[in-house]
């Protein structure tokens, strides 16, 4: 029994996911946000959604201590499979970690976890698990598809507008070459809606930038950019954020 869709699909591709070409810009990406969050060695890091590991992997190499979350077992697998000084993972629900104040940076990049949610309001819980994870003054990194971008480009795609939900159905390949067709669901966003998603988990904007894979930038939020990259911090007194009824956005 699977605990969420993207399982079964995790399980098929296994190593072939990484042949896919959004995950070859994991350099720039790690380049990226230790330069514009001035990392030093030694951070605890919190990698939600880490799949199979590439993103833990390239900062543990640098001398960081990461620990990576991922709901697939095949994903956890392959990354414990690279055995890296400073890099841990477990099987784990996003929805249900019970991090107090542990980090001083938590990531969700490429749609791990967060965005990949199609209940109501899952991908609010995951953004509030990881605000607890954090200690005051930590901050979270968290990409986002942008909702602009999809339904400027995406013509083959579905895009409810009620829900927010993009869906599609594609081909995947294993290591073999195998395909088959699946269905995916992905959770898009504005910055707006970031803004209020963060504010209500109790954590304050620093930063919205418009990214794409292996192409990260401090550019301002566009309707050309696939994702938005999410720069938040934890405030040195946590405090209960307000409910999105009474969020309000600048």
């Amino acid at each position: 029994m699977t605990d969420h869709w993207f399982e079964p699909l995790a399980e098929f591709m296994g190593p072939a996911y990484l042949r896919y070409s959004f995950t070859k810009g994991t350099t720039q990406e790690v380049d990226f946000l230790i330069e514009t969050l001035s990392l030093t060695p030694g951070m605890r890091i919190l990698d939600v959604g880490c799949g199979p590991g590439r993103h833990s992997h390239e900062l543990a190499r640098r001398g960081y201590v990461v620990h990576g979350i991922d709901i697939s077992q095949t994903f956890i697998d392959l990354a414990n499979a690279e055995d890296i000084n400073g890099a841990s993972f477990e099987r784990l629900d996003a929805r249900f970690m019970q991090f107090m104040n542990e980090f001083d940076l938590v990531i969700c990049l490429c749609q791990g976890a967060f965005g990949l949610m199609t209940a109501q309001d899952e991908d609010s819980v995951v953004v509030q698990k990881m605000a607890s994870a954090l200690r005051p003054g930590g901050r979270l990194v968290l990409s986002a598809f942008s909702s602009y971008f999809v339904v400027k480009y995406f013509e083959t795609a579905v895009f409810d507008a009620d829900t927010g939900i993009n869906h599609e159905r594609t081909e995947i390949r294993n290591s073999t070459g195998s395909s088959e067709e699946v269905d995916l669901w992905t959770g898009c966003y504005t910055p707006r809606e970031l803004r209020m998603m963060c504010r209500q988990a109790g954590l304050e904007i620093e930063q919205i930038f418009s990214v794409d894979p292996g192409s990260y930038r401090s550019e301002k939020p566009s309707i050309e950019s696939s994702e938005f990259l999410v720069v938040a911090f934890s405030p040195l007194t946590k405090s209960v954020g307000p409910r999105v009824s009474e969020a309000t956005d600048t």
